[in-house]
């Protein structure tokens, strides 16, 4: 009996997958667990498998195309199996992804710029009478250009909508006048055509949105919208933090190892957390979920947007395991070799942009999750310690809050541990 290839439901959020390559050909024979094709998910990209015996009769679904889960993208079957009644997607709807068109050159060749198009934006005009229109031309040409005409002639054809080069003048040396814009508003003289800057091709290139970024977009107004958000925002003295970075180091080179602020970072959220579990939690429409175990979610930039590979229970590893994990989870993803219970699942996330320069940042919650930390560059600032001005390092937090299940009180009692434990870090061991 024949077996129907379905776009599988490969990520918990995956809609529509596209279709990277297929690793077999139709005619090739097929077993049961053979990786057919690799699908682009809204994460990653995955490995189709057979879920039958046979010949892989029909292909309905080329490499580059997308198709919506649950449709039939090709048929595994006997060499004299009758397929002819099974309906591939290709004829309901599967979507190729159009090439983009060639990019723009990266500057300008000096010997020829190619002018923006232009486009007129009415209709195009009826001609005016054409002796006054050649003798109106004629003038305009003999003054460089430029239609001689009194400053109240030019106000009222703008006012009457005349194209005022249309217009003979009867005034001296044929300058057009008052009368001249009356009589030709009342002949019918049209008005001027206005023209609207239309981009020359080599100006743009359309890049065709990845399943990544399209389920990105979905989810930005899943949370924007929807979710009730409020921010807090603390400053952090990170000295001691950088010194027991650098203590750190110190013992674990030998082993490669390298500890980064970000790993410390992460380890005192963890910590922090596990002491505040009414902020380490999800909202569901009619209960709150509080978790007893930190699933940390760290955002990690990659070609196609932005993932957050989870850190499974981070409140009971050492820094030097969530350093490891952090580094082998950000490299996976960045190739796309993510599984789904690699990305999913976190109770809390983090963003930091502090290693790109930026000061400070508001991040978008993850629904369900109920917060996420924005996390800023270290600066060295004067601030004042016992009376006295100092300069010192300091990192700002901004913590995006769904009020539906964190008030204000709880959050800031969250910042204040997390806050005390970056700036004794030893805290964080206890």
């Amino acid at each position: 009996m024949a077996t129907k290839v379905h776009m599988e439901a490969l990520s918990p959020t995956m809609e529509e997958g596209q279709l990277v390559q297929w690793l077999k050909a139709e005619g090739d024979e097929i077993s049961s667990g053979d990786v057919l094709a690799e699908i682009e998910t809204d994460k990653a990209t995955m490995e189709l498998v057979a879920r039958g015996d046979g010949i892989l009769r029909k292909i309905f679904v080329a490499a580059g195309a997308t198709a919506p889960v649950g449709s039939v993208i090709a048929v595994i079957a006997t060499s004299d199996e009758d397929i002819s009644g099974i309906q591939g997607v290709s004829a309901g709807g599967a979507t190729a992804v159009a090439a983009p068109p060639a990019a723009a050159p990266s500057k300008p060749s000096a010997a020829k710029v190619e002018a923006p198009a232009l486009a007129s934006a009415a209709p195009a005009a009826a001609p005016a009478p054409s002796a006054p229109t050649s003798r109106a031309s004629a003038d305009i040409a003999e003054n460089g250009g430029r239609v001689k005409a009194s400053p109240l002639a030019r106000r009222l054809a703008d006012e009457m909508g005349v194209d005022i080069s249309r217009v003979q003048g009867s005034g001296p040396g044929g300058r057009v006048v008052k009368r001249d814009i009356e009589a030709a508003k009342a002949a019918g003289v049209p008005a001027p055509s206005v023209a609207v800057w239309v981009p020359s091709a080599a100006e743009y290139e359309d890049v065709p949105a990845s399943q990544m970024r399209k389920t990105i977009a979905k989810r930005l107004v899943m949370s924007l919208g929807p979710v009730p958000t409020f921010y807090l925002t603390v400053d952090v003295d990170m000295g001691r933090v950088i010194e027991a970075r650098e203590s750190l180091n110190a013992i674990v080179e030998k082993d490669g190892l390298k500890i980064s602020i970000n790993d410390l970072v992460l380890k005192a959220v963890a910590g922090a957390l596990a002491r505040h579990p009414e902020c380490n939690a999800q909202w569901h429409e009619t209960f709150v979920r509080r978790f007893n175990s930190v699933h940390l979610g760290v955002a990690v930039a990659i070609e196609d947007g932005l993932i957050t590979p989870v850190i499974r229970d981070a409140q009971a590893k050492g820094i030097a395991r969530i350093s490891a994990e952090v580094r082998e989870l950000a490299a996976r993803a960045r190739e796309k070799k993510l599984r789904p219970e690699e990305y999913t699942g976190a109770t809390f996330s983090v963003s930091n942009l502090g290693m790109l320069g930026i000061r400070e940042f508001t991040a978008l919650i993850n629904p369900p999750e109920a917060g996420i930390l924005a996390i800023g560059a270290i600066e060295e600032s004067p601030v004042v310690v016992n009376g006295a001005v100092v300069v010192r390092p300091r990192m700002r937090v901004t913590m995006s809050c769904d009020h539906r299940v964190i008030d204000g009180a709880q959050g800031s009692r969250f910042l204040q541990t997390l806050v005390a434990m970056l700036e004794e870090p030893t805290a964080i061991l206890l």
